[in-house]
């Protein structure tokens, strides 16, 4: 039996600040990793603390795969609604990059913008800021600890091998424990398929739920 798993996709691998200007009014955009509102939120106070006399500091984010984020937001900071921080979620919804914060900081030039150009200038800031990323690839993995028979050891590393995970560690004594790391979203599926060969109950560390009894087989999960 085969997998198909897409167990990474591209984050920021550093954080980079680039300057737009548009008559006179000045957009520093900073772009940086970030899976957390925690994180995002330090990314903002970050640029706060560098740019303290300006009077805008727009942002947006989004965090999971970018296919599929796990979840997005955004805030004008003061701008007409509509006209900054959704500018920039658009410029993020649209490139193949996961777990980024952008704030684009604003320093009025004395030109009014208007609404259009308030959306343009914002979008241009963030899309130069991405342009200057570089990424690298995200890994999200759950670890299972398998105990079961030597006779299994094989299949169970066939599986492990199917659904491009790794085994992290394998101990031997009266039978074999396994620790096994695979993609994060298809934890219960892997579950399933090793139900019938391990050798106690199925306890899973992360959630308040019940045991799921089988006839052999114990095993441990968490996440790294």
């Amino acid at each position: 039996m085969g997998y198909t798993y897409q167990m990474n996709y591209p984050v920021p691998a550093n954080q980079v600040e680039v300057l737009f200007e548009v008559k006179k009014s000045k957009f520093i955009a900073m772009a940086s990793f970030a899976n957390s509102r925690e994180s995002a939120m330090a990314v903002l106070d970050e640029v706060k603390q560098r740019y303290p006399d300006a009077r805008h500091h727009c942002w947006a984010y989004i965090f999971g795969p970018p296919s599929s984020p796990v979840s997005a937001a955004m805030a004008d900071d003061g701008e007409p609604s509509g006209t900054a921080g959704k500018p920039i979620l658009n410029v993020l919804q649209h490139k193949n990059i996961g777990d980024v914060m952008i704030v684009v900081t604003r320093y009025f030039g004395g030109i009014k913008l208007g609404a259009g150009g308030l959306v343009r200038a914002y979008s241009a800031a963030a899309q130069k800021a991405i342009e200057q990323l570089t990424v690298r690839e995200e890994v999200t993995l759950h670890t299972l600890t398998v105990d079961v028979d030597f006779k299994h050891e094989q299949f169970v590393r066939h599986l492990v091998q199917q659904a491009s995970g790794n085994i992290a560690d394998c101990r031997y004594a009266q039978q074999v424990s396994i620790d096994i790391q695979i993609p994060v979203t298809h934890v219960e599926e892997i579950k399933q398929q090793l139900a019938p060969i391990v050798n106690q109950d199925i306890e899973d560390q992360q959630v308040d739920s019940p045991d799921v009894d089988s006839k052999q087989g114990k095993l441990n999960d968490s996440s790294v």
